[in-house]
């Protein structure tokens, strides 16, 4: 069993620099064969994550729900659907999970409810202006009948925001139609999501993922303003900073800080991870001493395989979170987005939508350059400060299945978007576990979505017979990293000193490597190169020619080094600089 970081109840500031592995429920073990996966399952492959050396787990919702949005359309915050299991069987996952040694997240989902919610419910059984009404958005429509919606606000899922209903008025949805939003003004909603925190809490949970965080405030004083008046020019981006009628309002921190009451009434605290997509500038506001602990960092998620946009997105990131006395988040693949594996073989700038639509087929991933670039990318994230999200099956190097028939396909963005967007079913399709068998090891019986031929191969089971497989290097990168980590270090939000050295002369003699300070990328430059505190350094040649390596013992490469022992292009090195040993090797 791998030693973890001390996740202590002495050790309040474990989740500084830890590595949190998503759990997407459905998709992850199937104990009952009925081709879902559950909870038993995921506590049956506990070990498997404990082996492979994280500190966490987060779990997306096993909540009851109709599945209209993958789980994120809730109709009881405080209980498990039948289809995945009981709370006894969550509460057995727990204790199983921190005998490994692993801490536990739940995903809350407070923007929306699902429309079998027993509120919504009552909300459309009650009459207009009712208080079971007042718990969600109802508002009259416009036009001369009022036979037209509110506003003209849109949907993140495609299309209007609204929806009437048999009586007349419309409720404002801002994901699918079967998601009403709260109305976060109203006491007995910020009451009942208190009371959520502390059921779960109570339960053993060590934090929360707050799912869509950026959206729960709006701007509800009538008249209600369209996005297209003038004030807001139509563009999303141009509004004044914190003025959206419905995405990152100022007063959504409210919301939290009343939040960190009850998280830090725990000891030690629960800890809560926003999903903000929003810009820096503004996400750090989430993590403020007084709100959230962390954020999620979508622009290294987002940033182009090219060493002057890694560079300044990580160097914009660390002085971010510094500037709020934070520690930054780094993450690659999740639930929403096309797995990384299949992204970093696309050329630069592939519309990742066309693609899908395409089947993954135009253009052709180079999936050899894509492991590659993943594991560099791995290497990368894991060297820098602060805490490291993983996504279920990326230690197998598992590529997107784009390819999947649209009759498969569970997603509600296909059917709202008219076929523009496919969706994101092809990085949740079930996990192989075993080289065979009808869905691969990940239960008796076909999974709830397709697995493509050939999956067996890129299974636990094939891949932990093999030394050099993408697991055993997850594995090997991260037990190194726990060993690299200084003692006691709270993820500092520093480098060390030389601070950042962002690029380095392709032409440089081994014996002399030039310093080119802490930002600005000449013409010649090509790697990304920065070094810890704790006496090791982390270079990265991103898309370069073959280069020198400064002076070192390299610790970990994530490919094999030219003939001449030079860095090749989409290849990471971790170096140690301050004389000690280490069992790790390239």
């Amino acid at each position: 069993m791998s030693e973890h970081i001390d996740n202590s109840p002495q050790d309040a500031d474990w989740w500084r620099q830890a590595v949190v592995y998503q759990i997407y429920p459905r998709s992850f073990a199937d104990a009952n064969g009925d081709g879902i996966g559950d909870l038993v399952g995921i506590t049956r492959r506990l070990d498997h994550l404990a082996d492979l050396g994280v500190d966490a787990i987060w779990l997306s919702p096993f909540y009851p729900s109709e599945l209209k949005d993958g789980g994120y359309d809730v109709a009881d915050y405080r209980d498990v659907d039948p289809r995945l299991g009981t709370l006894d069987d969550f509460d057995a996952m727990v204790a199983e999970a921190h005998r490994l040694g692993l801490k536990v997240f739940v995903d809350i989902v407070p923007n929306h409810t699902s429309d079998q919610h027993v509120w919504f419910q009552e909300a459309l059984a009650s009459p207009p202006g009712s208080p079971a009404r007042d718990r969600y958005v109802f508002r009259d429509g416009s036009g001369p009948d009022g036979s037209l919606p509110p506003t003209d606000w849109e949907a993140s899922f495609s299309g209007n925001a609204w929806k009437q209903v048999p009586d007349g008025q419309w409720y404002l949805h801002l994901f699918a139609p079967e998601q009403p939003d709260l109305n976060w003004e109203h006491e007995e909603v910020r009451a009942d999501f208190r009371e959520t925190l502390r059921f779960w809490s109570d339960r053993g949970v060590d934090g929360f993922r707050i799912d869509v965080a950026h959206g729960c405030a709006k701007d509800l004083a009538g008249p209600l303003a369209d996005i297209g008046r003038p004030q807001y020019k139509g563009i999303h981006d141009d509004m004044p900073p914190g003025t959206h009628p419905y995405w990152d309002r100022d007063e959504v921190h409210e919301i939290y800080r009343d939040w960190r009451t009850v998280l830090d009434s725990y000891s030690p605290p629960r800890v809560a991870v926003a999903e903000a997509w929003v810009t820096n500038s503004r996400r750090v506001l989430y993590t403020r001493p007084d709100e959230l602990h962390q954020a999620f960092n979508f622009e290294f998620l987002q940033a182009p395989w090219r060493t002057p946009d890694l560079a300044k997105v990580i160097e914009e990131s660390l002085q971010a979170a510094a500037s709020v006395g934070a520690t930054a988040t780094w993450v690659l693949s999740n639930h929403d987005v096309v797995r990384h594996a299949s992204r970093l073989g696309l050329p630069v700038g592939t519309d990742l939508e066309a693609w899908l639509r395409s089947d993954g087929r135009e253009p052709a991933p180079d999936l050899a350059l894509g492991l590659r670039r993943a594991r560099a990318a791995t290497m990368l994230m894991l060297a820098l400060p602060g805490s490291a999200y993983i996504y279920q099956g990326e230690e197998l190097g598992l590529p997107e299945v784009a390819d999947l028939r649209v009759d498969d396909l569970q997603d509600p963005v296909y059917g709202q978007s008219g076929g523009l967007r496919k969706g994101r079913d092809g990085c949740r399709v079930p996990l192989p576990w075993e080289q065979e068998g009808p869905s691969y090891g990940f239960g008796d019986a076909a999974g709830w979505l397709p697995q493509p031929e050939g999956f067996g191969a890129l299974s636990v089971a094939a891949q932990e017979r093999d030394p050099d497989s993408h697991l055993a290097f997850y594995r090997t990168a991260l037990r190194l990293r726990r060993e690299l980590l200084r003692p006691g270090a709270p993820g500092s939000e520093t480098l060390g000193e030389p601070r950042r050295k962002w690029g380095l002369p392709a032409a440089d003699a081994a014996e002399g490597v030039a310093d080119t300070g802490e930002a600005g990328m000449g013409e010649a430059e090509q790697l990304l190169h920065f070094t810890r505190p704790d006496g090791w350094e982390c270079v990265v040649n991103v898309d370069g020619p073959p280069a020198h390596l400064p002076p070192g013992e390299i610790l970990l490469a994530s490919g094999p080094l030219t003939e001449d022992g030079l860095l090749p292009a989409d290849t990471a090195v971790w170096l140690r600089t301050d004389g000690g040993g280490s069992e790790a090797g390239a």
